[in-house]
């Protein structure tokens, strides 16, 4: 898990997306063009929450979210999503 120098606010919460399936259960593999995206991923950063509910989630969790969920970051070279605690579906 990387280090990054961003710390959202209110019930926001940074997630590093997992990489998407190359290959089934079956044993085929997938083309670039083909995968889906990845609706599972580790939790990097954690806003503080908002004056009337907590954030649940901790750095580390990995969770699973909406398919178009959050928005889409780039930073230091690597791919993020901030998306807010609510968007999350469950830990896992």
């Amino acid at each position: 898990m990387a280090k990054v120098n961003i710390k959202p606010l209110a019930d926001r919460v940074l997630i590093e997306p997992m990489a998407a399936e190359t290959k089934t259960a079956s044993g085929l593999y997938i083309p670039d063009t083909a995968k889906e995206k990845p609706q599972k991923g580790k939790v990097v950063a954690v806003g503080p929450g908002t004056k009337d509910d907590k954030v649940t989630v901790k750095v580390g969790d990995t969770v699973l979210y909406g398919k178009y969920a959050g928005t889409e970051l780039k930073l230091e070279g690597s791919d993020y999503l901030m998306m807010r605690e609510s968007d999350i579906l469950a830990i896992i």
